[in-house]
């Protein structure tokens, strides 16, 4: 188990590198002078050569990427253009917001998606195979702007039952703070079950069709046993491995669900540096969503002894 669980880490590694350069050229490949952007039309020679020298542009591409990595590497971000914040303090505040949303978004759907899935692959080609299929493409096919837009009109606006748009830290009151999640945590759910009951549906039919399957079954177990006991034991890994990819995906991705509720997460965040033209928060926020999905795609593998014990062989 160590040596699988270090030989995934030292793996995480190099990506997390290849991100970092990434990151960092792809920001000095925007058109223009990224000082004379972030200060606007207004700006005066020195304001700009100011600025110039204080983002370390004004030095070779080789020594600004050595001075920007080890920044990195004691945590350091810069600070904001506009709000004259520290980058990482303000993108860990807005994470945790976003964070409250996806996590129990996918929590729920996994809850919801795995035993329809594995139902559906058992009850293959029946009514609640059809029905249940039917429901998870429709639901995948739905963007998500749109179905926050008609869930925001139907419960906000018709049934007036939740608040249409804002935000209420759940630390500050705490009904009120739920009440604001619930259309944002809905719309995520009803989207990410359509992923993962396809693939719980997948995995298991192809479980179903082994010959251990048939064996179990020959020995007289129930269906019931052979199901929960056999199958899904062996067929939850791709399913994990997808509910960790989704994971990491809406974490990085939660921007248009932010928007249309305006919710202050890190996705509305990255928008609003990107239209302020906020060069250090666009930078740091791309930089965090990928280190991000790297370690949850890192977590996911760790946790894979768990449902397959043969892993800590490889």
């Amino acid at each position: 188990m160590l040596r699988f669980a270090l030989t995934r880490i030292l793996m995480a590694l190099p990506t997390l590198l290849i991100v970092s350069v990434a990151v960092f050229i792809l920001i000095r490949l925007i058109p223009g002078d990224p000082a004379s952007l972030m200060l606007g039309d207004l700006a005066t020679p020195a304001s700009i050569a100011d600025l110039r020298t204080r983002l370390g542009l004004d030095q070779a591409l080789p020594v600004q990427f050595g001075i920007w990595f080890g920044n990195l590497l004691n945590g350091d971000l810069g600070f904001s253009i506009n709000s004259q914040q520290a980058v990482l303090p303000l993108i860990l505040s807005r994470f945790w917001v976003s964070a409250e949303i996806v996590l129990v978004a996918v929590a729920l759907a996994s809850l919801v998606a795995v035993p329809a899935g594995v139902l559906a692959a058992w009850r293959q080609d029946s009514s609640l195979d059809l029905s249940l299929v039917a429901m998870a493409t429709l639901l995948l096919s739905v963007p998500t702007f749109w179905l926050g837009l008609l869930l925001l009109l139907f419960f906000g606006l018709k049934l007036e039952w939740l608040p249409v748009v804002g935000y209420v830290s759940i630390t500050e009151d705490p009904w009120r703070g739920i009440l604001y999640l619930v259309m944002p945590i809905l719309t995520l759910f009803l989207h990410e079950i359509g992923v993962i009951l396809r693939m719980a549906r997948a995995s298991t039919l192809e479980v179903l069709r082994l010959d251990y399957i048939t064996h179990a079954r020959a020995k007289g177990l129930s269906e019931g046993s052979v199901l929960w006991n056999h199958a899904f034991k062996n067929a939850f890994g791709p399913t994990w491995t997808l509910i960790g990819l989704v994971l990491g995906n809406l974490l990085g991705g939660i921007a248009v669900v932010e928007t249309v509720f305006t919710i202050p997460g890190l996705g509305r965040l990255l928008v609003d540096a990107i239209f302020a033209r906020d060069y250090p928060v666009i930078q740091g926020c791309m930089l965090f969503v990928a280190f991000t999905y790297v370690l949850v795609n890192l977590v996911v593998d760790l946790c894979y002894p768990i449902f397959d014990p043969r892993v800590t062989a490889q």
